[in-house]
């Protein structure tokens, strides 16, 4: 479904990626791990459009997208959550829902508001709060939501734990597998190195803008070097 090939990306003269392959298979759950600073919230900014990879090629659904518009790579049914939810904190509940539906066909809105409500009964009855007011969990499940109105083939997800109290992060793990078993592929980057690779299909490591190692999830728990930098052990 996505792959990327030699991906170099800069901000101004830090060489910040540094020639990234990798690829998610449809159906997936696939991770990105490492400390911060390691360049993995970049790698999912550069796919998204916001950044741009010097050399390189990103495919989504067989088509390049290295040279697209934002805009138009969620039209294509790419849609990213960003780190520190980025939720438009004056507005609504129901009109940040009604933001991430930009790009699909106006009569099918109230069914995908429905759905994103059913999935998060809290949104509901909050729905005319400002974003603003809203709990850190609240943001998360609304940033997710608005991502959901756009019907993305590819979700991606970055830290969606952070902040956020462990119950809570129970919670958006699990919705999280339930999106993943509805047929939503997700590529996630996520500090809780655990949570993530337990969850996850495959893992890639990040260190320094480098892809060090990749394995299935199950591998990366138990392969000693991982668990000692980034799961405790």
């Amino acid at each position: 479904m996505l792959n990327v090939k030699n991906m170099n990306v800069y901000y101004g003269n830090i060489y910040a990626i540094k020639d990234v392959s990798f690829d998610v298979n449809e159906g997936e759950i696939v991770t990105l791990i490492g400390s911060n600073g390691a360049g993995k919230s970049t790698i999912l900014k550069t796919i998204s459009g916001l950044l741009r990879s010097k050399t390189g090629s990103i495919a989504f659904l067989g088509e390049t997208i290295e040279n697209s518009a934002s805009h138009a790579i969620v039209k294509r049914g790419l849609a990213h959550v960003p780190e520190g939810r980025r939720v438009f904190l004056q507005m609504s509940v129901q009109e940040n829902l009604e933001m991430g539906h930009y790009t699909q066909p106006r009569i099918t809105m109230n069914e995908r508001i429905e759905d994103v409500y059913e999935r998060f009964p809290r949104l509901k009855e909050r729905y005319k709060q400002r974003a603003g007011t809203l709990s850190g969990g609240e943001q998360q499940m609304l940033a997710m939501g608005r991502a959901l109105m756009s019907r993305p083939k590819l979700l991606m997800l970055d830290e969606p734990s952070m902040g956020l109290a462990p119950l809570l992060v129970d919670q958006i793990f699990e919705i999280i597998k339930e999106l993943a078993s509805l047929g939503v592929t997700i590529l996630l980057v996520e500090q809780n190195a655990q949570m993530a690779l337990s969850l996850a299909n495959r893992g890639y490591v990040l260190e320094t803008g480098k892809i060090t190692l990749t394995d299935s999830a199950k591998n990366l728990l138990e392969n000693d070097a991982v668990r000692r930098a980034y799961l405790g052990g």
